[in-house]
């Protein structure tokens, strides 16, 4: 129920100013109330819907959107807007990815430093493989510890909201059925930039993997 009534109003299905009642939402999802409300609440949580006594639920404006829930996320992914969110969302990772690769040069720790090596390294071996779904989970790996490496707590939040980008790229066909050599040379290069301390390198490579990734997804939808 959550994952329908989210895809209808982050797809525009449900427009902003529609308003739901709980009673016609148990209706049409079989649910009782103490579920309708709970899915309602939810709603509200992610800044999609309010609520009033004697008008209902109101969906919001999507200016007002938590447009970083990961579930949002997905959801706009799932629908026919996929265009435009993949590329909102390819603006943030270029405008914040290469800094927390360069922060992570300058901050990582040992144990983060090896741990990033060892990903790159398995993102080569997997590549090889053309073995998609273990090349993603370490891809998500690999962007998570470069974020949280950064020593930035705001960079590190938003590991899901690109774990949901890359997911949602292989999820829907956008990414090639071998992962490419230069985007596994990158990652390498992202690596072995932090491992020595070299931020510029670090942030060079890092936005080539994120305009590389941007003309990939691009041709493949056009």
């Amino acid at each position: 129920m959550l994952d329908e009534l989210g895809t209808e109003i982050a797809c525009g299905t449900l427009r902003s100013g529609t308003v739901l009642r709980v009673e016609q939402l148990q209706g049409r999802f079989g649910v009782s109330r103490t579920v309708a409300r709970e899915v309602v609440r939810t709603l509200e949580a992610m800044r999609l819907t309010t609520s009033k006594r004697r008008v209902g639920v109101t969906v919001r404006d999507p200016a007002e959107w938590n447009h970083y829930d990961p579930r949002l996320i997905r959801w706009r992914l799932d629908g026919e807007g996929r265009t435009s969110a993949l590329r909102t969302l390819t603006e943030l990772r270029a405008a914040v990815e290469p800094s927390a690769a360069r922060y992570a040069a300058l901050r990582a720790g040992p144990d983060e430093r090896g741990r990033l090596r060892a990903l790159a390294d398995q993102l080569a071996s997997t590549a090889q493989d053309a073995d998609l779904q273990a090349f993603l989970e370490h891809d998500i790996a690999f962007h998570h510890l470069v974020l949280t490496a950064s020593g930035n707590p705001m960079f590190g939040q938003l590991s899901e909201v690109v774990a949901e980008v890359l997911t949602g790229r292989t999820g829907h066909g956008l990414m090639p059925q071998r992962p490419q050599p230069e985007a596994v040379r990158l990652h390498v290069e992202v690596a072995v930039a932090i491992v020595a301390g070299q931020p510029d390198r670090a942030e060079r490579a890092m936005r080539d993997i994120v305009v590389q990734a941007r003309e990939e997804m691009f041709e493949l939808i056009e």
